[in-house]
């Protein structure tokens, strides 16, 4: 396993934040938590082991309080429920992202375009 040091350092940052506040949020119990083993907690924040699964980040995040698709992104995953989206319209949702992509839309761009469909809906 070679490991991802970038993402093992947010993971604890953000735990031992957490535990600054919350004494539940300690190594073992935050493993608990998630539903993978201590073991594999310790060797993932200090960058020996890869990532969780997709599933098991998006829990972290949940717990942790910050973005589920930033720690994905950080770990070179993506939410199972876009390969999902992807999946049911590949060609339509492909050219979508390539449009963006193509003509250099940035995050605020993406987000002003989310927030407008949001209120049409």
């Amino acid at each position: 396993m070679a490991g991802n040091k970038k993402f093992g350092k947010r993971i604890r940052d953000l735990r031992e934040a957490k535990k600054a506040v919350d004494p539940s949020f300690s190594l073992r119990q935050f493993a608990v938590k998630v539903g993978i083993s201590a073991t594999f907690l310790s060797k993932v924040e200090t960058g020996e082991f890869d990532p969780p699964s997709a599933e098991n980040i998006i829990k972290m995040a949940e717990l942790l309080d910050v973005d589920a698709d930033d720690l994905l992104a950080m770990a070179g995953k993506t939410d199972p429920e876009l390969d999902e989206i992807i999946r049911s319209e590949p060609k339509a949702m492909a050219d979508l992202l390539r449009m963006a992509h193509a003509r250099g839309l940035t995050a605020e761009d993406l987000e002003r375009i989310t927030r407008n469909m949001k209120r049409k809906s």
